[in-house]
């Protein structure tokens, strides 16, 4: 199923015959229809690296039940979590095969996922693995991210937040009687934020992305629930403008004031149920310049993803979450009716007016 959406477009409106006395002679009148702006946590992470650029080259069941799912949608900016970062190689690769190349711009980075810290972080005695690299994971890159667009990315612009240390975020829940004399060498985002501008024809929207680790796999220290809760904290900070951050550019500050942005992502934190620690997405949620369309579907309500019963069950961890200054025109969690999926999160899409 294709959606076809016309983007919005400056148009002169002329009179002819009119005198220059007349207000609208030379009055350009800006028209705008709906882009929809999604995130999708794909689940297109695999167990070694190199090994999604090899099933991208060729047809992949799983990516192409991924692609399916992309398609019948039809984002015009979209997000995809658990993505292996492998350069621009695996981005191109999933768009040129599964998606008909309907994207011609992208976004991707390094992550944390997978890069080896050199420390014992995991405490276990010993130096390397998952455990010690400075966000989960068996490669550098595994469950990456990446941006695709229909609409320029100022790419000069995008700002991240990969080296960002944990310490350095006043009043953090930073566990130090867990991590000991190595607390101040963390880095916070388990893979990385960003802040992608995107240019809606001449307007830019701010898509800020991240992908917060999950608040479960530790002990009664509980530090990936805190770590969870402050990933989440900097992207509030950061829509509110806190002077504390810094990116991975040394640049100073948050959003500017008054920009429009859309925060995506799989923020692994329900409003009510689930391990997270207690208000950690309401951090986000609460703020006076975000919006919450509360998007569903027909059968799961606001939950956006399929977990094991009956612990945590269904959840709602995925979010688009546009400015106060954007007319949201309609929101969904896209369940279809299948007995198997592609995923175990569901895409989650808003149409918004630029």
């Amino acid at each position: 199923m294709s959606r076809l959406v016309p983007v919005a477009v400056t148009l002169a409106v002329m009179a002819a015959g009119c005198s220059s006395s007349d207000p609208d002679a030379d009055r350009l009148e800006s028209v705008t229809t709906p882009i929809r702006v999604a995130t999708y946590n794909a689940s297109l992470n695999r167990p070694v690296a190199g090994q999604l650029v090899t099933d991208l080259t060729g047809e992949n069941a799983q990516a192409r039940a991924a692609a399916d799912v992309i398609a019948a949608n039809s984002p015009d900016v979209l997000l995809v979590n658990e993505f292996d970062y492998s350069g621009d190689d695996a981005v191109a690769l999933f768009n040129d095969n599964y998606l008909d190349g309907q994207y011609p711009h992208f976004f991707t980075a390094p992550v944390n996922t997978g890069v080896d810290s050199g420390l014992d972080l995991d405490r276990d005695g010993e130096l390397g693995g998952p455990g010690d690299a400075w966000g989960f994971g068996q490669f550098p890159g595994q469950y990456g991210m990446v941006v695709y667009s229909k609409f320029p990315i100022a790419t000069d612009s995008v700002r991240t937040f990969q080296n960002f240390l944990w310490k350095d975020m006043p009043d953090s829940l930073l566990p130090r009687d867990y991590y000991g004399d190595v607390s101040d060498q963390l880095r916070l985002s388990s893979k990385s934020h960003w802040d992608v501008p995107i240019d809606v024809n001449g307007n830019t929207l701010h898509v800020l992305a991240s992908h917060p680790t999950p608040p479960s796999f530790d002990g009664p220290e509980d530090r990936n629930g805190k770590r969870n809760h402050d990933e989440i904290r900097l992207s509030a900070d950061y829509i509110s403008g806190a002077d504390y951050l810094y990116d991975d550019n040394g640049v100073r500050g948050g959003l500017e004031d008054g920009a429009s942005f859309v925060m995506l992502g799989d923020q692994n934190s329900d409003p009510v149920d689930g391990d997270s620690v207690a208000g950690a997405i309401a951090q986000v949620l609460d703020l006076p310049r975000v919006q919450d369309p509360a998007p569903t579907s027909a059968d799961h309500g606001t939950d956006t993803a399929d977990f094991a019963d009956p612990t945590p069950g269904d959840l709602r961890v995925d979010y688009v979450l546009p400015s106060d200054d954007l007319t949201v025109i309609d929101s969904q969690v896209y369940w279809p009716n299948q007995a198997e999926h592609p995923s175990d999160h569901r895409l989650v899409w808003a149409d918004l007016e630029i």
